[in-house]
């Protein structure tokens, strides 16, 4: 019994929230389905009465409400549908109610949203007199009546990876699959195009409106082409089934409909939400968003309304904060309703100071807040990294970027500690320096210079570094700024390659004006230096006292980052002095301390450290463990200098592991990376030339420099294989084997570790023809690979080479 229509095409997907709301309709009168237009409230709602209606003895009864129903055609639409006559001089609702009330049935309210008021009263009604009834609706918004569960109606679960078959496993695939080959007969999911069917299925935020219009496109473009559209997907996605109501036929319509229903304000805060891009808090949205039109103390309601109408998405907590964020989809159409507003540069320009707030604020915090806090601070800066490139790029574009640049040195701590993006920040940096205005104060650019420097310290780029600290230093004299002048002797006392002795005068410039200006953390840091410059002389009693003295500042500043720099310090002074167990001990306790924060740099040193300490220990697996998780960390967050350290671990314990070829290949791509580190690669090389020969050895070494930094790392991530076989000789000449004089050429080059885009630059000539000309290489010596080329080259050399 009822009038649910038969479904148009096979329901795809939501399998497991089919089966929890028919559980929940049994334990609740009413259930409201709510979310965005196109997220497939309708369609659900449809699949949970067809699923129930066996257990309903007078059945399951659809009413829905289509665009411009007014709100008195609502009591009188349901009782149409339902058969049941008026009565004079009573209200149509209470003649509804007793009606119903000795029926055991669903009701199916469909697109409750521009009636809300008046379907909120009928359900009403109808709770209080019919308790056999329940009450099934659809609606952008909840009914907000007693008894109501408010059940939000997800996006379609997106592919798991871009794999074939977890695209085919999740919803979003399986919906857009299943659609596409009904538009365009033949088309199945591949190997080709699985990554890009994961993409459009993210891209269109799993929402089943629009992964169908999609579909449909398939009869027209290819998968690559409609992918590359989706920048433009409301005109793309226009093209939708005829009989549908018009608010569903285009993606355009739909969100356009959802629009229509809110108020001015409404309309105000989501249109300046858009310059968030990786989301916001309560907070952010008073600062940024309010003024003109929109007072602070009005964001909470409105903005509340904007996630009950599903178009706000509540997406967790930072620091005990709610975040929020927009889908895609309604972004893009908010940021067209912001330009067309003209409101777009006003709002990027608060949000720009938003983060000079924020500025001061870390600055100040740095200086002695209790650890929560501090965390607190660095971790909402870890999440705001895309809307610090916002700003920046704002900055960039507007011409304005004084302020800028004064928010990011007074970030310097937060932005170090966290140890991620720093060739990034450097770029920011140089951007924001290039456009700076003479009125800029000459302490701030010396600043600005001085954190620069320190982030290409920390990237290993350490002739940049010094540069940038020559003239910062100047200025923040000039300016000064004695914070910035001890920062700036700290940044030349690490990059002067010239003098020993400069080094340590400078570090003890540095402590003194951090003690004379009553800046703890400013000490600290400059004895952390100290500890570092230490440990690389070998005067393990001074490192440790500098690193016992950074232990004791921070400590008494609760500062846990600078406590783990001082902790490191002791850890790496306790090893090379033998005593492993203290290391380990003191390696330990720091990793403790970062525990739930991602001071990627920190965290690095770290699990080296424990790395170095199993290998010296025998314990190669552990080690092995240790120093995998750091190389790909420091991969993965663009430190160069700490990947390229890394790399150098893996050649010791590759060593070990009885692998002296890939030692020296990974000794190489370090020593590449880090050419003053060459001497403390001698304890993998001696031994290796034991086993493979000086030729072979320097063969390697060749082809290690010429490794990129990803080849190596990928090289030292291989499982290890415990090396057995003989040592590889190089074959003989044969006169089959003769190499013509351009082969010959190639072959040299290739011994000095050239790549073939290189040779091809060196000899002026394709790399194709280079292909060609290493195949021929190999082919005539009866080789398999250019370490053996190299190897023939060095033993075989011509007088004149």
């Amino acid at each position: 019994m009822g009038n649910l229509p038969l479904e148009p095409n096979v329901f795809v997907g939501r399998e497991p929230d089919v089966a929890e709301l028919v559980q929940l309709i049994t334990a609740t009168r009413v259930l409201t389905l709510s979310g965005m237009g196109g997220i497939g409230k309708s369609r659900l709602a449809l699949r949970v009465a067809a699923e129930i209606v066996g257990d309903l003895p007078d059945g399951a009864w659809l009413v829905e409400f289509p665009e411009g129903t007014p709100p008195d055609e609502v009591v009188r639409r349901t009782a149409t549908i339902l058969r049941v006559e008026g009565e004079p001089r009573r209200s149509l609702r209470d003649t509804v109610a007793e009606v119903l009330a000795g029926r055991r049935m669903l009701l199916l309210l469909d697109n409750c949203e521009t009636v809300v008021e008046e379907c909120a009263r009928l359900v009403r009604r109808l709770t209080e007199a019919c308790p056999e009834v329940r009450v099934l609706a659809t609606s952008r918004e909840p009914l907000r009546v007693p008894g109501e569960t408010v059940w939000r109606v997800p996006p379609l679960m997106l592919p798991a990876s871009r794999e074939p078959a977890d695209v085919r496993d999740s919803e979003a695939g399986r919906l857009f699959l299943t659609r596409a080959a009904a538009a365009a007969p033949g088309f199945a999911l591949t190997e080709a195009n699985a990554a890009v069917v994961d993409r459009l299925c993210r891209d269109l935020d799993g929402l089943p409106l629009a992964l169908e219009l999609a579909a449909g496109m398939t009869r027209v473009l290819s998968m690559p082409q409609l992918v590359s559209r989706l920048g433009d997907r409301f005109h793309l996605l226009a093209a939708g089934d005829r009989t549908a109501p018009p608010r569903q036929r285009t993606l355009r319509a739909t969100v356009d409909w959802s629009y229509r229903l809110l108020s001015d304000p409404e309309r105000l805060l989501l249109r300046r939400t858009t310059t968030f891009r990786a989301g916001w808090t309560l907070d952010m949205a008073e600062r940024i968003c309010s003024g003109d039109g929109l007072r602070p103390h009005d964001v909470l309601t409105h903005l509340t309304a904007l996630v009950d109408k599903s178009l706000v998405v509540v997406d967790g907590e930072l620091a005990g904060e709610a975040r929020y964020r927009l889908l895609d989809t309604i972004r893009q159409y908010a940021t067209e309703q912001l330009e067309a507003a003209g409101e777009e540069q006003g709002v990027r320009r608060r949000h720009r100071d938003y983060f000079c707030h924020l500025g001061r604020d870390w600055e100040t915090a740095a200086l002695g807040v209790p650890w929560p806090d501090l965390k607190r601070r660095v971790d909402r800066l870890e999440w705001l990294q895309g809307d610090l490139r916002g700003a920046v790029e704002w900055s960039v574009a507007a011409g304005d970027t004084d302020p800028m640049l004064q928010a990011l040195v007074e970030m310097r701590w937060a932005l170090i500690g966290a140890g991620r993006y720093q060739t990034q920040l450097i770029s920011w940096l140089d951007r924001l320096l290039a456009l700076a205005s003479p009125e800029l104060p000459a302490a701030t650019r010396g600043r600005a210079l001085l954190l620069a420097a320190n982030l290409a310290v920390n990237s290993g780029d350490l002739a940049g570094a010094r540069s940038r600290a020559l003239c910062g230093l100047e200025l923040c004299r000039s300016g000064g700024h004695r914070g910035g002048e001890a920062l700036g002797l700290m940044m030349l006392a690490v990059t002067d390659q010239d003098d020993p002795d400069a080094p340590e005068k400078r570090l003890d410039q540095a402590v003194t004006i951090g003690v004379e200006i009553g800046e703890r953390l400013l000490e600290a840091e400059a004895h952390g230096f100290r500890a570092f410059l230490a440990l690389g002389q070998g005067r393990i009693r001074e490192a440790q006292r500098a690193s016992e003295r950074v232990v004791e500042l921070t400590t008494a500043l609760d500062n846990h980052l600078g406590m783990v720099i001082g902790l490191t310090g002791l850890a790496q002074a306790a090893r090379k002095r033998g005593d492993l167990a203290a290391a380990r001990l003191h390696f330990t306790r720091a990793m403790e301390l970062l525990r739930g924060f991602d001071a990627r740099q920190s965290l690095i040193s770290c699990l080296a450290g424990l790395g170095t300490v199993a290998l010296e220990s025998g314990d190669l697996a552990e080690a092995r463990r240790r120093f995998d998780e750091a190389l790909r960390l420091g991969r993965d967050a663009g430190l160069r200098m700490e990947t390229a350290r890394r790399l150098a671990g893996f050649a010791l314990l590759s060593a070990r592991e009885g692998d002296p070829r890939r030692a020296v290949l990974l000794a190489a791509a370090s020593s590449a990376q880090r050419p003053s580190s060459g001497s403390r690669l001698e304890n993998v090389l001696a031994p290796a030339r034991d086993v493979l020969g000086e030729a072979m050895v320097a063969a390697l070494w060749a082809e290690g420099h010429g490794l990129t930094l990803d080849q190596a790392v990928r090289l030292a991530l291989e499982e290890a294989v415990p090396v057995t076989r003989p040592v590889v000789q190089p074959a003989a000449l044969t006169p089959q084997s003769t190499l013509t004089a351009r082969e010959q050429e190639i072959a040299e080059l290739i011994a000095r570790g050239l790549s073939n885009r290189a040779i091809a630059d060196e000899l002026v000539i394709s790399q194709a023809t280079v292909a060609r000309h290493v195949a021929n290489i190999l082919a005539k010596l009866g080789f398999t690979s250019r370490t053996q080329v190299a190897t023939w080259v060095v033993e075989h050399a011509r007088p004149d080479v």
